[in-house]
């Protein structure tokens, strides 16, 4: 077992430092943020993901996982650095790539062995060797540092279930050894290992996620269509889905794509490819269908109510941008609420994690505590996130709570026909077929 010590307790770093405490390495978690790594010292999870404290808490009392501030501390032991801070977007689209130059040189500064240093941060091709000449550069003592790429794959919500069942593990090292190493800390999970040079790593992160988020573009672009035809969506999915060529996953039609990796990733492509006067038109179109999407769907409900929300209530149901996690990064939501207040209407949301959302002062928006409540004398309700509380909510009994039975369903995730026998009106995405010509309040 190794000595590993891990830059940066977001999702990325923490996720890895508790998996590879989890499968007996002896990890040291590392942030500038002291309240933070208190909390963390005391077996509590400062994001939410399933299974994640649970396992914190494991292996705090195993003495395998560790919290500090102090990276000289850390790095007395550890023969193994990974970098998982932030990369942000910048104003211009390309990765801001600032908290990795100051871990570089953290580690150039701190360490005192030789150490293979992961960059484990979602980074544009060519990162690895920026980090790579920064330490060498700063080095205080005579010591022997390799870069190692090894981009995550990892799904928000289903973690840590990824990490033990994930499809591959891919590392990028330019010499055998330290990629021979990399390999070695990965052993005991027993995952599928594709081995490549530094910036092939870095080009098959971007690539992946760029590709996923074509094809829910093109589902979502392909359901909008549907409902001009009057054609249903999860039927033209399922069936181009079991080709296997194409295959089902990432063709459920809704609201777009949110969070911290498709939005920032695929835009930091598409800035790379006009970097190097290359054209990615297909990534640039997906990036410009996932915007419009929301507004779409926010569109069809104005339209419903003859073009005046002004005055109506609405209840928002799901905040994040994703079930199972608290992330609002790019969340459809935030964009659906900004439209309907600027509108003058009344929202009201409900998210079972997410329970306050900073930006809005009080009273702008009532934040209710059940399903139930968010939904009490509404003019519509919209489900925006697919928990799985409002997928498996008695909706006959729902059906009391709002002054009209009138339900835009943005995931397409509620059995249509089954509402529309207890006398919903539904509106999902790509199911013009489906609606009801009842006249709105």
């Amino acid at each position: 077992m190794m000595n590993v010590a891990v830059i940066g307790t977001g999702y990325v770093g923490l996720v890895t430092g508790v998996v590879l405490s989890e499968i007996g390495h002896t990890v040291t978690c590392i942030d500038i943020d002291e309240k933070k790594v208190e909390i963390m010292q005391k077996g509590k999870s400062p994001i939410y993901e399933p299974g994640l404290e649970d396992l914190l808490v494991k292996n705090i009392s195993k003495n395998r996982l560790a919290f500090t501030t102090n990276h000289k501390k850390a790095f007395e032991k550890s023969e193994i650095i990974f970098i998982a801070v932030g990369t942000p977007q910048s104003e211009s689209g390309a990765a801001d790539l600032k908290y990795i130059k100051q871990a570089a040189k953290d580690i150039a500064q701190y360490i005192t062995n030789d150490t293979v240093v992961v960059v484990k941060s979602t980074v544009p091709v060519g990162t690895n060797d920026l980090v790579e000449n920064i330490i060498k550069q700063e080095l205080k003592l005579d010591v022997k540092v390799e870069v190692v790429s090894n981009p995550e794959f990892l799904r928000e919500g289903h973690a840590i279930h990824d990490t033990f069942h994930g499809d591959r593990i891919v590392i990028g090292s330019d010499k055998e050894k330290p990629g021979d190493k990399i390999e070695a800390l990965f052993t005991p999970l027993k995952l599928p290992i594709v081995r490549t040079n530094r910036r092939s790593a870095e080009m098959i992160k971007y690539a992946a996620n760029a590709f996923l988020a074509v094809k829910i573009s093109y589902i979502n672009q392909i359901a909008n269509l549907c409902e001009k035809l009057d054609a249903d969506v999860n039927a033209v999915a399922e069936g181009i889905g079991m080709d296997s060529r194409i295959g089902r996953a990432f063709l459920n039609a809704g609201l777009g794509y949110g969070g911290s990796c498709f939005p920032k990733d695929t835009e930091a492509l598409a800035f790379l490819a006009k970097e190097y006067n290359t054209s990615l038109n297909i990534v640039d179109a997906a990036i410009q269908a996932n915007s419009n999407q929301s507004e779409i769907f926010t569109q069809k409900i104005i339209d419903r109510f003859k073009g005046n929300v002004q005055g109506k209530s609405f209840a928002i149901l799901g905040l994040a941008f994703k079930p199972n996690t608290d992330d609002l990064r790019e969340a459809p939501a935030l964009k659906i609420i900004e439209k309907l207040l600027s509108l003058g209407a009344k929202v009201k949301v409900y998210d079972p994690i997410v329970q306050h959302l900073n930006e809005y002062q009080a009273g702008v928006l009532e934040h209710c505590q059940s399903i139930q409540e968010c939904m009490d004398n509404v003019d519509a309700t919209l489900l925006v996130t697919e928990w799985d509380e409002f997928i498996e909510n008695d909706w006959k009994e729902l059906r009391k709570y709002p002054n009209q039975p009138l339900l835009f369903d943005g995931r397409n995730i509620l059995p249509t026909d089954k509402l529309v026998k207890l006398g919903w009106q539904v509106e999902g995405i790509g199911q013009a077929q489906k609606r009801k010509s009842v006249e709105v309040i």
